[in-house]
């Protein structure tokens, strides 16, 4: 018996830490898998005050755990999960497309990065080679929450009369299926950046715009 931190997340998964490693857990059942604790009794059924946790997964197998002693007991939900953004390698690309705007299509013009709304600032504002205001999110990764939030932009920037109408491209070294769907399906355009590309260092991997 010893003192663990026991995480039992949404998806299901069960993991056991010890309070001398940053990360790695001392075992653990990936989902999807189940939980199911039953109190531990003696030889004549009483219960000892003591509970096995069984968790199984699909396959059959178990992590079987036993709780003498809860201390804290502590339940949160955390909400959507808006990803991992590295700002440093975000912002650079940010930096980069800037620099190549015509990476989104011959004659596009850069406006300015960072351009200012009521709900904050976009990562650029460009024209095409029509003369027409394309609003750029980027993003190192791209989820459906990259796309919300160009959506916003855009529903806001097209009020302006002097911008409007205000096309919306989402850029990204990687885009969720899911996000490419509900962006296309938007109107907005997706476009996978090649990160070493934009830095000038040639990659043997071709990318479609």
């Amino acid at each position: 018996m010893a003192d663990r931190l026991l995480m039992v997340k949404a998806d299901g998964s069960v993991s056991i830490h010890a309070d001398d490693r940053a990360y790695k857990p001392l075992n653990w059942m990936t989902p999807p898998c189940t939980l199911t604790e039953t109190p531990i009794t003696d030889e004549d059924g009483e219960e000892v005050g003591v509970h096995l946790w069984v968790v199984e997964n699909k396959k059959g197998e178990q992590l079987r755990i036993t709780v003498e002693k809860i201390h804290s007991e502590l339940s949160h939900d955390l909400g959507v999960d808006p990803g991992l953004v590295k700002d440093g390698v975000e912002d650079h690309l940010q930096e980069l497309l800037a620099e190549h705007i015509t990476t989104l299509g011959e004659g596009y013009t850069l406006v300015r990065r960072e351009y200012p709304t009521a709900i904050g600032p976009v990562d650029i504002l460009c024209r095409d080679a029509d003369g027409q205001t394309v609003a750029v999110e980027i993003k190192r990764r791209g989820n459906i929450d990259g796309v919300e939030q160009l959506s916003r932009y855009l529903e806001l920037l097209n009020r302006d009369e002097l911008l409007k109408p205000v096309q919306g491209v989402f850029a990204a070294q990687e885009i969720k299926p899911q996000a490419r769907t509900l962006a296309e399906d938007r109107g907005i355009r997706c476009v996978t950046l090649d990160y070493q590309t934009l830095r000038g260092i040639e990659s043997n991997e071709l990318t479609l715009f």
